[in-house]
This record gives C-alpha cells, sequence and structure tokens, in this order.
C-alpha cells in the first residue's frame, strides 16, 4: 500500500512539473489554505508563489465564492487553564476545535471588533498589548498600547473620572493600498473627540487630524464596509442618529447619512455588515428589524424582521438589541446572536421565516466571522 501511495504521488508529481506554472498557479489557488500550507514544501517556486501576496490575495477570492459561508471564531469570555482562548466553528459541525496560543497561559480575556477582514481578526484589551490574529494559519502579531491604553494603564480605575467613553476597536482595510489598520476612535473628556491609527510599517500609533467633528455612541461596535469604518453619532433630543465614515485611504470622517430611526438607546441599536453592505438594526419589542443602506442613492430598505417571541426561547425576552453576523447559504438565511446571553448562534431562514440553532454551547464567547486565508502582515 505505501508503494502504491508513493507511485500516485510520483505519477502526480511528474504531471504538475510538466504543467506551465501558470497553470499549477491556477489549480494551487483553488485548493484549501491547510493543503497549500502542506504544498509550501514541494519547491522553491511553489512556496515563493503560496507566499506572494498576489496569489493569497486570489485564493482568498476564489474560497470566498466556492465556499459561501464563513467560519466562525469565538473568542473565550473566560480563558482558564481548561479552555484556549480561541476556538474555530465550521458552520454545520458540531463541535468546535480549539487554538492553542502563546497567551492561554495568561488567562486574559480579550476583546474582539465586529469584523474580521481578509481572514484577519484583531484581538484587544482595555490596557494590555493585543493581537492581530489568522486563526488559520496560526499565525499572529502583536500590537503595542496606543496612547489611550497607556492613559489607562496608568491611571487605573481613577481613568473613569475623565469621563472619557471608549468604545470598541475598529479594524479594516484602505482597499486602495490593501494597507490593514487598527482604529481607535473615543469621545475625550473635553467633549471632543481623538482617533488613533496603527501604522504597520513603523510599528506604531498615531493620532488623526481632525478628528471626527460628532461624538459617538459607545455601545455599537464599529464596523467596517468597503473601505471605511462606521459609527452611531451621538443624538440630542429626539433626533435620528447619524452614520459617520471613517475612509480608511483618505484618513477623513464624514456624516454619510442618518439611522432609519430615532430617540433610541445605544444598547437597543446595532451596526453591522451583511454581504459587505452597510446595514443596521433596532430592538423594538416584539420585533427586531434590520435596515440596509443602499450608497447609489442614500437610502435605507427594510431587510427582514426577528421575531423576539420567538427568540426568547433562547435567550430570553429582556435583552438588548440580537447581532447579526452574516448572511449564509447564498444570502437565503441570517446568521445572528444574544451578546447577553452568549449561548446559542442562530439562523433565520429569510425564505420560510423559521429559525434553527446552528450551535449550542455553555459559552460561545465574542463569535466573529471569518473566511480562511494565507495572509498575514509583515
Amino acid at each position: 500500500f505505501h508503494q502504491e501511495c508513493q507511485e500516485k504521488k510520483q505519477r502526480c508529481s511528474s504531471i504538475l512539473e510538466s504543467l506551465h506554472h501558470d497553470c499549477v498557479e491556477l489549480i494551487l489557488e483553488r485548493l484549501d489554505v491547510d493543503s497549500l500550507m502542506r504544498f509550501k514544501a514541494v519547491s522553491k517556486q511553489w512556496k515563493s508563489t503560496i507566499d506572494s501576496p498576489f496569489f493569497q490575495r486570489r485564493q482568498l477570492t476564489h474560497g470566498q465564492q466556492s465556499r459561501g459561508n464563513p467560519d466562525v471564531l469565538m473568542v473565550s469570555l473566560y480563558p482558564d487553564d481548561d479552555e484556549e482562548s480561541l476556538r474555530t466553528l465550521v458552520l454545520g459541525s458540531s463541535s468546535s476545535v480549539s487554538i492553542p496560543t502563546p497567551w492561554d497561559a495568561d488567562n486574559t480575556r480579550f476583546f474582539v471588533p465586529y469584523n474580521s477582514c481578509d481572514g484577519l481578526v484583531c484581538l484587544y484589551h482595555r490596557t494590555k498589548s493585543g493581537f492581530v490574529v489568522n486563526p488559520t494559519i496560526r499565525w499572529y502579531r502583536p500590537l503595542p498600547l496606543c496612547k489611550l491604553q497607556q492613559l489607562m494603564f496608568d491611571l487605573g480605575f481613577s481613568f473613569y473620572d475623565l469621563d472619557y467613553v471608549v468604545p470598541s476597536l475598529g479594524f479594516g482595510k484602505d482597499k486602495i493600498t490593501g494597507t490593514y489598520k487598527p482604529v481607535w476612535l473615543y469621545n475625550s473628556s473635553d467633549k471632543a473627540t481623538a482617533c488613533e491609527v496603527f501604522d504597520f510599517s513603523t510599528n506604531s500609533w498615531r493620532y488623526v487630524s481632525p478628528a471626527s467633528p460628532y461624538r459617538i455612541f459607545g455601545c455599537p461596535d464599529p464596523v467596517y464596509v468597503d473601505g471605511s469604518l462606521h459609527w452611531f453619532t451621538e443624538c440630542e433630543d429626539e433626533e435620528e442618529p447619524k452614520i459617520l465614515s471613517f475612509d480608511l485611504h483618505t484618513e477623513a470622517f464624514q456624516v454619510v447619512c442618518k439611522a432609519p430611526f430615532a430617540d433610541v438607546d445605544d444598547l437597543d441599536i446595532a451596526i453591522c455588515d451583511l454581504d459587505n453592505r452597510l446595514c443596521v438594526s433596532e430592538r423594538k419589542w416584539p420585533n427586531q428589524v434590520i435596515w440596509s443602506f443602499n450608497s447609489a442613492n442614500k437610502t435605507w430598505h427594510k431587510m427582514c424582521s426577528i421575531d423576539l417571541a420567538t427568540t426568547s426561547q433562547w435567550f430570553g425576552r429582556f435583552t438588548h438589541v440580537l447581532l447579526p453576523l452574516a448572511l449564509l447559504d447564498g444570502k437565503k438565511k441570517l446568521l445572528f446572536y444574544c451578546r447577553e446571553r452568549r449561548e446559542a448562534l442562530v439562523e433565520l431562514d429569510l425564505q420560510t421565516n423559521t429559525y434553527d440553532v446552528v450551535f449550542h454551547d455553555f459559552s460561545i464567547g465574542d463569535p466573529v466571522c471569518y473566511f480562511q486565508s494565507l495572509i498575514s502582515i509583515s
């Protein structure tokens, strides 16, 4: 049997060697990441091809088109000696796979932005260094503390006497240059805002000036869509919150539009990316409506509605907004979860209006969807 396998490998190798390398590349980009990681050992030429950013982007695009549904990375809320901080889930499977990391021994809870980007995920902590991670190839790169985190570390609990509003970290990509950028945007104590952007080329944070002209809500996570990060602005009286965007290429802020609802609690609204489209959601019992933004004519249209009476069997009735994660199965199903009751991933069939639990566990932690890729940041 061993000899037969060796003969098959030799035949395959000789066939591939007879092909023009352009043809080999077309074959390789259709393979999964695990296979490509093994095939880097075939030859120096194959390794050079698989390591090239151009090939990695093509392989990611093909994988997104062929696989359709993303995987889910679950970041543990309470990492300990018995549980790794990261687990991956292939939708449709009944169990997750743990990913050992060098920081597991610290038992530190990391937070994760709403978005992944090209298979990369940011992990962050208020007062500790964070990481950019590719969970597929087990690659990671540390992120030093930004100025805000250093201030929080130095002042300890007295930091909160300054009345700063510190939302979640944003993470996205300059779609012109392909540069990845973690971003902190926060309300400072003088009723202004400050913005810090991480530069991987210098391994340091820098301020963006001018910062946002509007203060932002602290609760809904920023979301990356089509080259820009987006936040809700604070609203006064009964006015609608605005959608503030930060172009990661020009590094300029602008208000894109008003939200399709007014006079809201920031714990009852969410902003999300569904199929590379900016969406917002408002929880108002007994429904949670999700709106999709048409950037061409600057209008919102109702995409779907979640029946909160039905979902209360998994999440309870008195919860804040449910968080949409992704559209699945050719945009036919919506994947979402509850941040307060992190025990289940639920999908809504948009055609039959039926609900199903796709994964249940004692804790799903902070879930983020991602596509498998070979990409890392040098």
